[in-house]
Formats: structure tokens, sequence, C-alpha cells
């Protein structure tokens, strides 16, 4: 199956995004492998740095080294898939500026709504970052849920068990992009993160 065959945007809304960027996974996985859906912000302004891009994407060179920090023994993006760890974004297009706007999340959560009901069998959630909390948080609210995640820091709050459809929720931080290499500290508890979803959905 390929996601972006079953996710699309059509009406392109959001106003704070660059549009030509655009990405839904075109990877081809079998949803029964999918035990841990990995949310990250949004889709980077250059395609060649996505996750499944070709060659050595940024997307994939930051989060290979996550895992590795992780513990686990990957060195590519499908190396990561075989762990039955499928990797997304909240926002699908590209931010304009340092951040992206409320409407602009809760819209784009409509799409990743759909993406996770691709997948049956998940066991975990991670999410990196306030992006990707959000836009679970509104799903879960526009399907009458109360909140999965309570608001404060992710450093507070990431400690907490919280669930959704059945399934672990890790609050985390932003492993994809060049904030990675500076944030040490913030480096070693996505690796704990990580690891803690590794062992659940083994």
């Amino acid at each position: 199956m390929r996601v972006a065959n079953r996710v699309r945007c059509t009406s392109f809304p959001c106003s704070d995004v660059y549009h030509e960027p655009y990405r839904v996974p075109s990877v081809d996985i079998n949803p029964a492998s999918v035990t841990v859906v990995m949310v990250s912000e949004g889709v980077p302004s250059d395609p060649t740095d996505y996750y499944y891009a070709k060659g050595k994407p940024l997307f994939e060179e930051t989060t290979v080294l996550a895992f590795g920090d992780a513990g686990a023994d990957v060195a590519s993006i499908r190396d990561i898939l075989r762990l039955g760890v499928y990797l997304t974004t909240a926002v699908k297009c590209a931010k304009r500026g340092a951040g992206i706007g409320i409407a602009t999340i809760d819209e784009c959560s409509h799409l990743l709504e759909k993406e996770f009901a691709l997948f049956a069998q998940v066991k975990a959630y991670l999410l990196m970052g306030d992006v990707a909390i959000r836009s679970l948080n509104q799903i879960a609210k526009r399907q009458g849920e109360p909140r999965v995640v309570p608001s404060g820091s992710t450093y507070k709050i990431r400690s907490g068990e919280f669930h959704f459809r059945g399934a672990r929720v890790f609050p985390s931080y932003l492993q994809a992009g060049p904030s990675f290499f500076i944030e040490k500290t913030k480096r070693k508890m996505i690796a704990q993160d990580i690891a803690a979803v590794l062992l659940l959905a083994a």
C-alpha cells in the first residue's frame, strides 16, 4: 500500500505554508507490519531532505542517528520501517517562517487522521514536537474524546502515560532536521523515548 494513494490534500487552503514541497509518504508499506507511528512537524522546504527521498536526505540522517542513540541497529529509513515504525509529518507542507499556525495544524490533522486509520496494529504513537502533539489532540477532540496529551512543557509531561485508541502515546522532541544536532539534552531524551517505544512494540 502507498499511503499517498489513500491520503491527499486537494484544496490547499493554508496560507502560512509552502505548498510546493507538499508530501504524503509514497513508500510501499504493509499496513499490518506497522506497530509504531512516528509523527514529526512538517515536511522540509527542500523535498530532497524528506524521509523517503532518494540519496541521503537530512530527515533520514537525523532520524537514523536518533534510533542509533536509542540502541537500534539501523542505517536507513528502510531499516526503521523494518522495525515496524512508519514515519510521517503532522503537516504535509513546509512552513514559511519559524512556526506553523494553529489553523494550519488543525486543518492538516484531517489528513493525519486518515493516515492513522490505515494502521490497525499500532501499539504506540511517537509525537515529535508540539505540532505533532497538537495534531493528535485535535483528532481526539474532533471525535468527541478527551485531550490525549495535557498542556505543559514536554520536559514535564513526557514521563506521563497517555493513550489513544488503545495505543500508548509518547510526547517527545523533534528529531527531524538540523536542530537535532544542536539540542544535546533533547537528543538524549529523544533516545530514551524511542527506546521505550521499541521495547513496547517488540
